[in-house]
């Protein structure tokens, strides 16, 4: 008969979390055993300390203290940075790190949002886009490029199935690796008491980007990545099917740079815009959500009459692996932020309760919180219309009729760039879906000398790929 670790009924007395025991005797042996586990884990002062901390809002900086990052934006034709980059990735320091532990309930889906089909003719994966273009890279540079996949405990079992069924889209089975990000419980926002979602079970939820780190330093990951002489780490979010994966142009002036972060960032639309605001505070590149910017500091203007914070994050990154091991080594350095959320929970009667209002605290790290960590760092100004179309909502903006058209829009562009007419909308748009295969074409230029010695007429769907 499994029982209940004395030094373990003492510690959840003294936090007050003994109620977790209550349906102790109706559990099955494994249950029994997996709840001691989950409590074992439990980092029960920090969650006493964060509940403490409930009432705490966030409070930027005097304003004087905030100003905008010097940002640069790279010349295409500035062939001896991009060589640079590329020589990087030819000689396999670079690794990619994508995150995708979310769910895509918001576009209707219960599967991971790396499934979601997005390819305006093809319908293919977010998945599967960006492997291709890890693949494409791969070859380019006659170099194996490992994919670094973050999943949360409800993606991890499905994207590994999905991978294995589609035979890791060409990857090296052995240069694609999963790993999971940590979670955290949820405190009742009225008693701090932890939260059940069965008699056994702690309620438990991904515990935010910024747990992407330390889970791949407490994976043993990062320090494998370091063994096989991986210098750098580039970053980004599944859902963006645009982003220029491990761009050489980009890592060519971080590592001219010799900085330990660079960030890519798009002017923002409005002063409200829904992207993180990069910015220096006490000259340290930071960041400040949207939600909490100021509305004074939102709305001021530069001597140019442009916004001057309008510095906006697509969560592109490239992170130095020395200086990752640096913000993930000893004792944790980026703090949890809190947030009021809704989480279905077993009362004392042991019925499970969907709330209809906030009633408990979720707790979250956030990757930027690293960037005033480094002591170098850069920051580059891309389009949005060749890097940012994030795929959130089922209807309305960041949608995928929206994403789908960016994605045929991209794909125009390259092909005026190589001489074809394209058929346009009164209002700029690719008038029928187009989609250019980054096993075909990475860039204009590699699509332009594909399509040197042929004639295409687009007055249909068109997807360019390889036979």
């Amino acid at each position: 008969m499994i029982t209940v670790p004395e030094d373990l009924r003492v510690r959840l007395k003294q936090y007050g979390q003994e109620h977790v025991l209550t349906w102790w005797d109706d559990l099955s042996g494994d249950e029994r055993t997996d709840l001691v586990e989950q409590l074992r884990a439990l980092d029960l002062p920090l969650l006493q300390r964060l509940y403490d901390r409930r009432t705490e809002r966030f409070n930027p900086p005097a304003l004087e203290r905030i100003a905008p990052p010097p940002m640069v934006r790279l010349d295409p034709k500035d062939e001896h940075t991009r060589s640079r980059g590329e020589n990087a990735l030819a000689n396999g320091e670079i690794a990619v790190l994508m995150v995708a532990g979310g769910q895509g309930s918001r576009l209707g889906s219960d599967e991971p949002k790396g499934m979601f089909p997005i390819g305006p003719v093809s319908n293919k994966s977010l998945f599967q886009i960006h492997a291709e273009k890890v693949l494409a890279l791969s070859r380019r540079y006659g170099k194996s490029i490992p994919l670094l996949i973050m999943t949360s405990p409800a993606t991890h079992s499905p994207t590994t199935s999905y991978f294995s069924e589609h035979s890791n889209f060409g990857l090296p089975e052995v240069e694609v690796f999963f790993f999971r990000q940590g979670t955290m419980p949820a405190l009742d926002l009225a008693t701090g008491r932890l939260i059940l979602e069965a008699p056994g079970r702690l309620f438990l939820s991904p515990n935010g980007h910024g747990g992407t780190l330390t889970a791949l330093a407490e994976t043993g990951l990062l320090d494998r990545l370091r063994q096989r002489g991986i210098t750098q780490v580039f970053y980004l979010q599944v859902d963006n099917p645009l982003v220029k994966i491990a761009d050489p142009l980009f890592l060519g002036y971080h590592l001219a740079a010799k900085a330990e972060v660079s960030s890519k960032v798009v002017i923002k639309n409005s002063p409200f815009d829904k992207l993180g605001n990069l910015v220096l505070i006490d000259g340290r590149c930071s960041m400040i959500e949207y939600s909490d910017l100021p509305e004074e500091l939102a709305r001021q203007k530069d001597d140019s009459g442009r916004l001057r914070i309008r510095a906006g994050s697509p969560a592109i990154h490239i992170f130095g692996a020395r200086f990752l091991a640096r913000v993930t080594q000893g004792k944790a350095i980026l703090p949890f932020h809190v947030a009021c959320k809704k989480v279905p929970f077993l009362d004392e009667g042991g019925t499970l309760i969907k709330p209809d209002k906030e009633n408990a605290l979720k707790f979250e790290l956030f990757i930027f919180d690293v960037l005033p960590l480094a002591e170098r760092w850069t920051v580059v100004e891309t389009d949005r219309e060749d890097e940012f179309v994030p795929l959130k909502n089922a209807t309305g903006p960041d949608s995928p009729a929206l994403v789908r058209q960016a994605l045929s829009n991209q794909a125009g562009a390259w092909l005026e760039c190589a001489g074809v007419a394209v058929p346009r909308g009164e209002h700029g748009d690719v008038a029928v879906p187009l989609e250019i295969s980054p096993l075909f074409a990475l860039d204009p230029s590699e699509l332009a000398d594909k399509l040197r010695h042929q004639t295409i007429k687009i007055d249909e769907p068109l997807y360019l790929k390889n036979e």
